[in-house]
């Protein structure tokens, strides 16, 4: 199966493609989908402004149907005869009273029958103990209605008031500020009267109606608008505007509302969003199957851009890739005869040209750089020979037997490490295991003047290929520059760190025979080396690093903590060129 990375994918010819082809392809989808939403909005705009005009309508009419009742509540106010009971009460005697009575009761029947929208009207009067009303007549004084209702009424007719399930309009009867009223006209709305008209309101079989109070009382048209009201009513209240969506248990309802602000009540109607949709339908249908179409064309273009662009396209690159691994043998076998099939001819002629040329030149150059590398080590190694001669002469000299022998000793093993086989390269540990015995030659030489910090090499760095000869040239470097000039507390650290990036060994001492632009122009020369440059020492060891690490690792020269030179070498891990972990392994 071939595959292909994420990262090349974004960039592949085929995702172009693809991409151009949905750039085409999409305006029309999108253009089809506006005009779908753009019918619905137009079909939903008519409508609402249709049931918003019947709604206003409606609320007008009942908003006359209560001032028409607020002002016969406001008459009755000021009858006479509810005067005389509620003031003259003790001084009438019984046949006035039964006559102001009877007189009262005719009048609150017959201001009931005037007007459907009202199921009782009760008076109640504080002086007798006694209530008045439409339907029962004569009957017991009521002290908490009158109590609830007295402390919602003003001089005049007030506003709906919720009480009980039920709406109602109260006034009463004032004689003074903080006085308690001698009266109260109580005028009971008729609910189901109310719930008939909002029935009316409704313009289609599926709609339902409602009224809204301020203070939050609800009357539905029918059960069901009950129920809605029940389960989004918080919903409701949170709706902005005249005409909006309403989610009712995950059903979307067209909802249409106005507000009255002399009732302080709201009248809606709403329907489900479906039925809003139902004369869109077979457009729908229409715009559905356009959509499967075109998504089912965009599949048949992907694939085919697939199988006779993308796929033989990623198998050439594949090819490339192998390529560049090394496998110039794996040539291209094919049957095609288009364009991808000249690609591939001409790919399978190139390989063969290649191995031609790296048999006449690539074998020829890595003789020639294995040849540079031993001559440039070659150039290192006298460099150490010239000490060792010149620290047994020393010790010759003061006759030190013991010492003698013990640096004789550690001479023979440093040089046995030097020719024992010839390895260009060598572990990191064995190179490491030199070079403190090169530092422990140099403390026979210098017992007192000069202390070595040697730490441990971590396991991890202890299998990394490297050049023979890069850390003792360093150390002997800065003996020879910096420590043997010093004539007391002379300190040398080699340390190491690693990551997973590169690797580390730092050389550095406490010698302060270098100046900051010495160490500048130093790097300058490695990083920027020429011929005019004397090829030795530091330079050397760069040099034999970068051929095999590439330009990232090398050395890399500062000013140490402790104020002398720090040498840090750098060693990239997997990019060496030519693998050289396993080179000179023989």
């Amino acid at each position: 199966m071939l595959k292909f990375p994420a990262r090349s994918l974004r960039k592949s010819i085929f995702v172009k493609l693809v991409i151009t082809y949905l750039i085409v392809i999409l305006p029309v989808i999108l253009l089809g989908l506006y005009l779908y939403n753009w019918s619905y909005k137009n079909a939903s705009q008519d409508l609402s402004r249709a049931t918003v005009a019947q709604l206003s309508n409606y609320l007008k009419d009942l908003n006359r149907e209560i001032e028409w009742i607020e002002i016969q509540q406001f008459d009755l106010l000021d009858d006479n005869e509810l005067n005389k009971l509620a003031f003259t009460w003790a001084v009438m005697d019984n046949v006035d009273k039964r006559a102001a009575m009877d007189y009262l009761v005719h009048r609150l029947t017959a201001f009931k029958s005037s007007c459907n929208y009202i199921k009782d009207i009760n008076v109640q009067i504080v002086p007798i103990k006694k209530a008045i009303s439409a339907n029962n007549a004569v009957h017991d004084f009521e002290p908490d209605s009158f109590s609830y209702f007295s402390s919602r009424s003003s001089g005049s007719a007030g506003q709906l008031i919720h009480w009980n399930e039920s709406l109602y309009l109260s006034a009463a009867k004032q004689t003074g500020v903080g006085v308690e009223p001698p009266y109260i006209v109580v005028i009971e709305l008729d609910t189901e009267k109310l719930q008939e008209s909002l029935r009316q309101v409704n313009m289609y079989p599926v709609s339902h109606s409602f009224l809204l109070m301020d203070s939050g009382f609800a009357l539905g048209s029918d059960k069901q608008a009950d129920l809605a009201l029940r389960d989004g009513g918080k919903a409701l209240r949170e709706t902005a505007g005249l005409t909006s969506k309403w989610m009712v248990d995950g059903v979307s309802y067209h909802l249409d509302m106005v507000h009255s602000d002399p009732l302080a009540l709201s009248v809606a109607t709403y329907l489900p969003e479906k039925s809003v949709r139902r004369p869109l339908n077979k457009f729908e249908i229409w715009a559905w199957m356009f959509s499967i179409t075109s998504l089912l064309a965009i599949v048949i273009y992907a694939y085919s851009m697939y199988r006779y662009v993308h796929k033989p396209m990623l198998f050439l690159i594949q090819s490339f890739r192998r390529m560049e691994g090394g496998a110039l043998d794996s040539l291209i076998e094919h049957e095609r005869d288009d364009e991808f099939g000249y690609l591939y001819n001409r790919f399978n002629h190139m390989l063969q040209k290649l191995r031609v040329l790296i048999d006449q030149d690539f074998k020829q150059k890595l003789m020639m750089q294995k040849a540079e590398l031993k001559q440039l080590q070659s150039q290192i190694n006298p460099h150490f020979l010239y000490n060792s001669f010149f620290i047994l002469n020393s010790l010759a000299k003061t006759g030190d037997l013991d010492r003698i022998e013990q640096f004789t000793q550690m001479l023979g093993e440093y040089f046995r490490f030097i020719t024992r086989n010839s390895k260009d390269n060598v572990r990191l540990s064995e190179e490491i295991k030199h070079s403190r015995m090169y530092t422990e030659i140099q403390k026979l030489r210098f017992p007192r003047r000069i202390r070595v910090q040697f730490e441990d090499l971590p396991e991890q760095m202890e299998q990394i290929w490297v050049p023979r000869l890069i850390i003792q040239p360093l150390i002997e470097n800065a003996y020879e520059h910096s420590l043997e000039k010093m004539t007391n507390d002379g300190m040398l650290r080699i340390s190491f760190e690693s990551d997973a990036v590169e690797s580390r060994i730092i050389v550095e001492d406490n010698g302060g025979g270098i100046s900051d632009a010495e160490i500048e122009e130093l790097q300058n020369r490695l990083r920027n080396p020429s011929d005019a440059h004397e090829m030795t020492g530091m330079m050397n060891i760069h040099r034999r690093i970068v051929l095999i690490y590439g330009e990232n690792s090398g050395l890399y020269l500062s000013r140490s903590e402790m104020n002398g030179l720090k040498v840090e070498v750098r060693i990239r891990t997997g990019e060496e060129k030519g693998h050289a972990q396993t080179l000179d392994r023989g």
